[in-house]
Parts: structure tokens; sequence; C-alpha cells
């Protein structure tokens, strides 16, 4: 299982010292959509060169547009560029086609799908490479968590790695790694924590190599 960071609301010199102190303890950074509309690729592009053994990942929740936006976050540096479930099949075929040629992968984000198990049916036809669960901020704040949906995945998925965000902290962690996701994106529980680095070890030691 590996462990991705999700950095969204950082200034760029915060999170690259944060990420520097962590790093031996991560296996994937991801640039959150926040981090992104704040400084654009740019982030991506300074994380590439920063951290050039680290897997990158643009949480980039494309909706429209999909080869050309999928090949601005390529040619910056990701290795991952993330695609909303909820748009155009047509969009993700463009992302997943795009990703193939240049030897990178499209996740497919999917926050706000009502029929997940459809859902993962159609984007697994089009070759995604991983599937996102995710809940947003604004249904944390309304007390859903991603486990359940997490369970549904699990079950459906065949071909495509899975992935898990939304509001994970080193107490609910085991509740996800027993689900055996590929990955699991923690943000605000290390990036918040008082001491990142203890948090990071704690995590890793939680969810095993």
């Amino acid at each position: 299982m590996k462990l991705q960071l999700a950095l969204d609301v950082f200034r760029l010199e915060d999170a690259l010292a944060l990420t520097e102190q962590i790093k031996g303890h991560i296996d994937i950074i991801e640039i959150g959509t926040p981090f992104l509309l704040e400084e654009g690729m740019n982030a991506v592009r300074q994380f590439r060169k920063t951290f050039p053994d680290k897997k990158i990942f643009a949480d980039t929740k494309i909706m429209d547009a999909g080869e050309l936006e999928t090949l601005s976050a390529i040619e910056a540096g990701a290795d991952y560029i993330t695609v909303l479930a909820v748009t155009d099949i047509a969009t993700v075929e463009a992302c997943v086609s795009v990703a193939n040629e240049h030897g990178r992968e499209i996740v497919a984000d999917m926050i706000c799908v009502d029929d997940i198990p459809s859902k993962i049916a159609r984007l697994e036809a089009v070759g995604v490479h991983g599937i996102a669960v995710h809940t947003g901020v604004d249904q944390q704040r309304e007390g859903r968590t991603p486990l359940d949906d997490l369970k549904v995945m699990k079950r459906h998925c065949k071909n495509a790695e899975v992935y898990v965000a939304g509001g994970i902290s080193l107490a609910t962690v085991p509740l996800y790694a027993e689900l055996e996701p590929d990955v699991l994106i923690v943000g605000g529980a290390v990036g918040s924590a008082e001491n990142p680095v203890d948090e990071a070890l704690k995590l890793r030691a939680k969810i095993g190599k």
C-alpha cells in the first residue's frame, strides 16, 4: 500500500519545505487542487525538479479538454493526472489516450458519483489506470466519510488501482488499511500536525510497507 501526501493549502515554499522533511516516508506527492489553482503548473515543475525520484500526482480534476489539460500536466512533470468521473466519457478517453502515449497514468476522481458500480465499469472499459474514492471537504462537514464508498469500490474494481482520500487521520487509518486500497491519501493529518515527520512515520507504521 502506497502513502500519498496531499498538499492542498500551502504556499509553494512551505510545501517544498514540508515535503523535504518527510520525503523518506511517502511514496507519492500530490499537488492538490487549491494548490494548483494558486500556483499553476509551476508547482508541478518545481516539485519535479526538487524531488526527481518521487512520483508526482497533479490533482487537476479535468472536466473538459482532456487531451490539452492532460498534456499540460505531463509536460510539467506529473506522473498521475486526475479527471472527474462525472464528466463525459469522451473526456476520460482523451485523458487516457494522451497518458498512455507518454507512459503516465490517469486517476478518475469519484467525487459526487451516485452509481459507483456502473461508473467503475465504464471507466475501466476505457482504460483508466486508477479510481479514487473521494469524500470532499464540504461532504465531510456533513459527517460523510470515504469508508462505505471504499467498500463498494473494492468489490467492483477489477483492473484499476484503488485510491482513497477524504479526511483520513492516524485514528481512522486502520479502518481503511484493512480494506487494502492500493494508495491511501492523507493531507491535513500530516500537514497540520505539530510534528509532521513523526505523524508520517506513525502513518507508515499503521499501513505497513
